[in-house]
């Protein structure tokens, strides 16, 4: 198992997630449902809101996983915030970088990955919009393009957070 490298600017990229002051959060019903929906568009049993910090990918929505963060050493999504798109792996048994991979091999055998990275409009990527597989597939042009837009609003989502009603 490969672990992603670190990017050259990641003490800067830190300092940008932690400036939004997201990390370790309760859940939020609007970011759930973007996970809820690309599971159910994407058919695949798990879909992660995925950050990465110095030593983790925590997950701020979960569709299909009990945990709620992972080390980043064995972290697919630290290997895709240094993708400039999205990141796709049809089977990861395939890739040297994850065949022995804990998360392949183990709970919750991930063998298809897509991860969306999530480029912040200060230039740094803080973490993705995943889907996970326990099978092969393929996304096609039709299914990148919908991941990518829903993405994007995501990341203006995360930009522009909804203000909380006032009464």
């Amino acid at each position: 198992m490969l672990a992603a490298p670190i990017p050259d600017n990641d003490k800067e990229r830190l300092a940008a997630l932690r400036a939004m002051l997201i990390l370790d959060t309760p859940p939020e019903e609007r970011l759930d449902k973007v996970a809820q929906f690309a599971a159910h568009e994407f058919d695949v049993p798990i879909a992660l809101i995925s950050l990465i910090d110095e030593n983790r990918q925590w997950f701020k929505a979960r569709v299909g996983l009990d945990v709620c963060e992972t080390g980043r050493d064995v972290s697919f999504c630290a290997h895709a915030i240094l993708q400039p798109d999205i990141f796709v792996l049809p089977d990861s048994r395939a890739d040297e970088r994850f065949a022995d991979n804990p998360l392949v091999t183990g709970p919750p055998h991930v063998i298809f990955y897509a991860g969306a990275p999530l480029a912040m409009p200060s230039g740094y990527t803080i973490g993705t919009l995943c889907l996970i597989d326990h099978k092969p597939r393929q996304l096609d042009a039709t299914e990148l393009a919908i991941l990518s837009s829903l993405r994007d609003l995501l990341v203006e989502e995360l930009t522009n957070p909804a203000e909380a009603p006032h009464g």
